[in-house]
């Protein structure tokens, strides 16, 4: 009977001291904790006179893209004038609302008319791509900033989240082959740099906007062909300038009297 009341007893001690045992080992993870919160808290980099506060780092929103080829020419520099070959779909259902081959001109005749086809419509020609000025705010956001690091030849994947994209508004369709984009809309982009030039002078394009059916990523074209532009209003109440009083003409010199 001793033996057996022994082992039990053996037993219930070497229960307790594991228990014992295990309990520093939770308490090392609180550190571990601790240290994931303060690198959480020190992900921003911070200039020496700014003070440290405590507190997760949160990102709204962001643009995300994927380098699909690396190019070798040029750089692609903002305030320059872009030939692109590109595609853009909606992110939620994967419907194409527009692409740089969908645009296709008229074939000219040497008289500058249209040459009509067979089936009495006129003949497209081949598509080319699409011209667009980068770092003037013509294009939405994500699609303007999307070519950053890129170069000549290079081909990307642009993730464009709403808020980078047309916000709450809400484009119309323009057709069957190019549908509609609701408000609140993440886009993707898939785009090709073809070339890059500098920007004519003067840089201005009106109606380069306008997407779908224009061009790509284009802010929405209020009438008259601007683009978002706010012309400033005449102060009615401001009192128009007096006009200046012309100068009296000078009176020619009296000639000498004869004596």
């Amino acid at each position: 009977m001793k033996p057996t009341i022994f082992v039990f007893l053996m037993a219930a001690a070497l229960a307790a001291h594991a228990q014992t045992a295990a309990k520093p080992a939770a308490h090392a993870a609180k550190p571990a904790t601790a240290a994931h919160s303060a690198s959480t808290a020190s992900a921003v980099k911070l200039p020496s006179n700014v003070p440290v506060v405590h507190g997760i780092v949160k990102t709204a929103f962001s643009l995300r893209y994927e380098d699909v080829k690396i190019g070798t020419g040029a750089d692609a520099e903002p305030m320059k004038m872009y030939k692109v070959k590109y595609t853009g779909w909606r992110a939620a259902d994967g419907v194409k609302f527009d692409s740089w081959d969908d645009h296709r001109q008229p074939v000219l005749d040497k008289d500058g008319k249209p040459v009509t086809g067979e089936d009495g419509k006129p003949k497209l020609g081949d598509p080319e791509p699409a011209s667009f000025p980068v770092g003037l705010g013509r294009m939405i956001p994500g699609f303007d900033q999307g070519f950053t690091g890129m170069k000549v030849g290079g081909k990307r994947r642009l993730f464009i989240p709403w808020q980078l994209a047309y916000g709450t508004r809400a484009m119309p369709d323009h057709g069957a082959d190019h549908p509609g984009i609701p408000a609140k809309s993440d886009l993707i982009f898939d785009v090709e740099v073809v070339d890059i030039t500098d920007l004519p002078t003067p840089p201005s394009h009106p109606g380069m906007g306008g997407m779908p059916g224009g061009m790509p990523g284009g802010m929405p074209t209020h009438p008259g062909g601007t683009v978002n532009a706010h012309p400033a209003q005449p102060d009615a109440s401001a009192k128009p300038a007096a006009p200046a009083t012309p100068p009296a003409p000078a009176q020619p010199a009296t000639p000498p009297q004869p004596k």
